[in-house]
């Protein structure tokens, strides 16, 4: 699934991408070019602006309710069920193309030699360049995932001890 996310919702944008998610975020874009672009890529549209959903006819849309961006992700993920489908540190988070691994010996001339050091894996954007790496930001990341995937996993465990009624009346 392909999204596009408004201007007001960077945050959500960021970590849908972090989590794996094709998503497409510009800080400033008029209406008619983003509706235009989502109509052109087959995006999903997530906005907190009711007057853009309204414009958005054909395009398919999702009103996000929360305005912090731990509810957002949670809701984007429930509404679409993709939750089996998180990949996190699998998207390049500015170009948002597929990362490529890059083994380390081809990684020595490409990030300072303190990180060539101390990182064990690393990553490549194959249209930017950037490299990845497990940083000193990326226990405060994972953390943040797995606070995610926690709520989903309660929220299941709640949901199994619910009683099945099955269409029967009780009496």
């Amino acid at each position: 699934m392909k999204f596009i996310v408004d201007c007001m919702l960077g945050k959500l944008a960021k970590w849908l991408k972090i989590l794996g998610f094709d998503t497409v975020y510009f800080s400033k874009i008029e209406d008619p070019a983003l509706l235009a672009l989502a109509q052109k890529e087959g995006r999903v549209l997530l906005s907190r602006d009711n007057g853009l959903i309204e414009k958005s006819r054909d395009i398919k849309t999702l009103f996000i309710e929360s305005e912090d961006w731990n509810p957002q992700v949670e809701q984007v993920l429930d509404e679409f069920d993709l939750w089996p489908e998180v990949r996190p540190y699998s998207r390049c988070i500015e170009c948002n193309v597929e990362l490529k691994d890059l083994p380390k010996r081809r990684a020595k001339n490409l990030v300072a030699p303190f990180v060539y050091e101390r990182a064990t894996s690393f990553a490549i954007c194959p249209r930017c360049g950037r490299v990845f790496w497990k940083g000193t930001h990326h226990q405060d990341m994972e953390f943040k995932i797995d606070e995610i995937l926690k709520k989903r996993e309660k929220r299941e465990k709640k949901e199994a001890k619910k009683p099945q009624n099955n269409g029967e009346k009780k009496k």
